[in-house]
């Protein structure tokens, strides 16, 4: 490359202007929200989650998505956990269920590593639907300690749901017991007009 064309490249940058253009509408930053916000994260791992779909010929696994699934508890007095996960990059929820005492997970054939189990209301397309889930993590210690957690939440259902149970007997009780109290002191209107007169009301008819 020659001098002159050198110095002719140079000139061409510098006569370039640098122009900066303002936004013609200034947008304030929007909050996204995932509905986790009243909820505390229990627990955290990276997976790949896969559905058994039995609406072609051929029932098969299909995958459903790669990212990490989340047990998160609520912050309210149930304190309910539920499964959560989220693929990768697009965010969008590929299993969204609340873990029940009644779930189990297998093992799944031919693998160390996954774990198999069957939920009666998934809500990963907004809508409960039942679904048979499969999730592969990346070695044997990760399964395994997705299945302690698993489990431990499964614990805590039925703490809550134990809590519940007793928190309603009391309650019944209590009204029962005031109903009784109520009965107890409220006199009848034949109670109260024998108190006003003095006199005992009969259930006699009134002779002629």
């Amino acid at each position: 490359m020659s001098t002159e064309e050198t110095t002719a490249d140079k000139e061409k940058e510098e006569a370039e202007p640098d122009v900066h253009f303002e936004p013609v509408v200034e947008l304030a930053p929007v909050e996204l929200k995932t509905n986790e916000e009243d909820e505390t994260e229990l627990f955290r791992m990276r997976a790949k989650l896969f559905r058994f779909d039995c609406s072609s010929q051929s029932p098969e696994w299909k995958e459903r998505g790669v990212g990490d699934v989340k047990f998160m508890e609520h912050k309210s007095k149930d304190r309910s956990v539920r499964l959560v996960m989220r693929r990768d990059k697009t965010h969008k929820i590929c299993a969204n269920h609340f873990i029940t005492p009644d779930m189990k997970l297998t093992p799944s054939s031919g693998s160390d590593r996954a774990w198999v189990w069957t939920v009666q209301a998934d809500f990963a397309d907004e809508e409960a639907k039942v679904e048979q889930l499969a999730i592969r993590f990346k070695n044997r210690e990760n399964a395994l300690q997705f299945k302690e957690q698993f489990e431990r939440c499964q614990e805590r259902a039925v703490n809550s749901e134990t809590d519940d149970l007793t928190s309603d007997l009391k309650t019944l009780n209590l009204e029962e017991e005031e109903e009784e109290e109520k009965g107890e002191e409220t006199p009848t209107p034949a109670q109260t007009e024998e108190e006003k007169t003095g006199t005992t009301t009969s259930e006699d008819p009134v002779p002629q």
